[in-house]
């Protein structure tokens, strides 16, 4: 596949099963030995079906999740996107109640592709930015109660 066809499988992670929720596609774009590296689980995530649980625990901690992608790099079989996340806290995520409030969090993924499906992807995002937003630690302009 090309590194454009590559940027669009990327693209559509973000932009079909976040925001759109459309977990019917999983299977067409996630491989099945697939495996998430994100810091803020305790461990990788394994298979098309922990990627549905986790596609899903952030849709229904963040029922109007919006991920904007801002920037694609790709080379090889590889992509990096850079994004912006947004959305109203009104599920659980994670132990942590509904708060309300409204996060925006920078990240980026970078994704290993072959044959039209992502094997391998690595996600950076500023969770202690969104912990801070969410009220469950506090900013540094925020003293400590």
């Amino acid at each position: 596949m090309s590194t454009e066809e590559n940027k669009a499988v990327a693209r559509r992670v973000l932009e079909e099963l976040f925001n759109q929720g459309n977990l019917d596609l999983v299977d067409e774009i996630i491989a099945l030995d697939f495996v998430q590296h994100d810091p803020a689980m305790s461990e990788n995530l394994r298979g098309a079906e922990e990627f549905k649980g986790y596609i899903s625990m952030y849709r229904s901690a963040f029922p109007d999740i919006h991920i904007e992608v801002e920037d694609q790099l790709a080379e090889g079989n590889r992509v990096a996107t850079r994004w912006t996340g947004t959305g109203t806290h009104e599920g659980e995520l994670m132990g942590i109640a509904s708060t309300g409030n409204r996060v925006t969090v920078a990240g980026m993924d970078i994704s290993r592709i072959s044959g039209g499906k992502i094997e391998e992807s690595w996600s950076n995002y500023d969770l202690m930015g969104m912990m801070q937003q969410l009220g469950v630690i506090p900013s540094p302009e925020q003293p400590e109660a």
